[in-house]
């Protein structure tokens, strides 16, 4: 049974102020007339009926969440207690998922990614369930459009399109000069953070590689059928605190020999920044992206000038490299450069 699990707990803090913590990245409409959570639910419809569709998130969002997504089921929204990266969230939700349904096939998703050929990631997706089977666990990864700073990477030994091979090693977010590198042997793809595995192989592979994920996911099981299925976050937050915070990547899949990845090209971006506006959308003449707002800009070049304040224009002179957001609580003045570390602000704001 292909079920999918979609991470929604994220606070889209690199995208303050558009993003708050009651609303972050994935519940706001910015590169569509559709949320992007909306977007990856509506994509793997064509796949699955919507009950076996989960959403993970936290309680600070779920208002919001139910709202975007009316149509998604209490019982699929996994509520994580407490954020302890995504080893956790993965082991924690793909248990809740296994009350449902006899070793299931799972496919983790991020809920704020765009994918712009749906059809291409569905094929994908199906390559995938197929290996799944295998006791493998998939990693879907992209190939290179260019040397890219901002990913993490996955190296293999072919990287023949949809075709699946062995992942040889996970790196890290590399300098430019590593990435560029990386780019020209062709043996590199770009680490999506999408997985799929069966149930039985995660916990498996957990057992072996990360004993405290296995082992809590056990003391929490426990729980949960003592409770006869019924989950607060209050009944399982003591123990879900125990947890050790580490990524799946650290936790798994930088440890085990059973994971593959399917070398992908369907137009992914994980929309990681403001500078994903200088991909996604037109510039002017002075390769300004200027987005829901009246902007007049003199001596003014690659700048994103966001607006969510209809009472005010955004108008510039002799400004360069910039991003400018306006919302109606906040300014955001920026350097181009600068934009990761928009983390330092928001701890003092």
């Amino acid at each position: 049974m292909l079920t999918f699990l979609i991470m929604a707990g994220g606070s889209g803090e690199r995208f303050w102020p558009l993003s708050t913590k009651e609303k972050p990245k994935q519940l706001l409409k910015i590169f569509s007339n559709k949320s992007l959570i909306r977007l990856a639910f509506d994509r793997i419809l064509p796949l699955v009926d919507k009950n076996q569709i989960f959403i993970a998130t936290n309680e600070i969002q779920l208002k919001a969440l139910k709202e975007e997504l009316p149509e998604v089921d209490d019982s699929r929204i996994i509520i994580e207690p407490a954020f302890r990266d995504t080893a956790s969230a993965i082991a924690y939700g793909s248990l809740m998922i296994s009350k449902y349904y006899n070793n299931p096939t799972i496919c983790v998703l991020a809920s704020d990614h765009l994918i712009a050929d749906e059809d291409g990631f569905r094929k994908v997706i199906k390559i995938a369930e197929l290996e799944a089977e295998k006791k493998n666990i998939i990693t879907l990864g992209i190939k290179p459009e260019y040397p890219e700073t901002g990913y993490g990477y996955i190296e293999v030994n072919e990287a023949n399109l949809n075709i699946p091979t062995k992942a040889l090693a996970f790196k890290e977010k590399p300098n430019y000069e590593i990435a560029e590198k990386y780019f020209k042997s062709g043996k590199y793809l770009w680490n999506s953070g999408m997985f799929i595995f069966k149930y039985n192989t995660i916990l498996d592979t957990l057992k072996k590689h990360s004993p405290n994920h296995y082992e809590i996911s056990n003391e929490l099981n426990k729980i949960i059928d003592k409770n006869n299925g019924v989950v607060t976050a209050n009944n399982v937050r003591d123990i879900f605190m125990k947890f050790e915070k580490k990524s799946i990547d650290f936790a798994v899949m930088e440890k085990a020999d059973n994971i593959v990845v399917i070398p992908s090209s369907f137009g992914w971006n994980d929309v990681g920044s403001y500078l994903a506006f200088d991909e996604l959308f037109k510039k002017d003449e002075n390769n300004n992206v200027i987005y829901n707002v009246k902007s007049i800009t003199v001596d003014s070049t690659n700048n994103i000038i966001i607006s969510q304040d209809d009472n005010h224009n955004i108008n510039l002179l002799g400004i360069n490299n910039m991003i400018i957001v306006i919302t109606k609580n906040d300014l955001l003045i920026i350097p181009k450069d600068r934009c990761q570390e928009i983390k330092k602000l928001l701890a003092k704001v």
